[in-house]
């Protein structure tokens, strides 16, 4: 496979990955982290890097934004839940500590 068709096909998954998480909106981040290590503002935050990396103007809200499919604040009013206790836990007990 040549490098075109392999970037054209690795940008699709991305864009599937991420409208997948626009409709699973019942799937919390800190549930994500927990899980899976990652949520929707690490890819935000990947975004902005290889923003960054290629010298294209991107600020986080503009990341945000792309992968929430809306201002960050709207999604946060609209889909976020507070942690529980137990999630809260699970986080710490998950997450690197450096």
């Amino acid at each position: 496979m040549d490098d075109k068709t392999r970037t054209e096909l690795e940008a699709a998954v991305y864009r599937r990955l991420v409208e997948h998480l626009r409709k699973r909106s019942d799937v919390q981040n800190i549930d994500m982290m927990n899980l899976a290590g990652f949520c929707r503002n690490c890819l935000s935050n990947w975004m902005k890097d290889a923003a960054d990396a290629q010298g294209v103007a991107m600020s986080k809200d503009e990341s945000r934004t792309i992968v929430y499919g809306m201002p960050y604040e709207e999604w946060r009013k609209k889909h976020q839940k507070e942690a529980t206790g137990e999630q809260k836990a699970a986080f710490e007990k998950s997450s690197p500590k450096n």
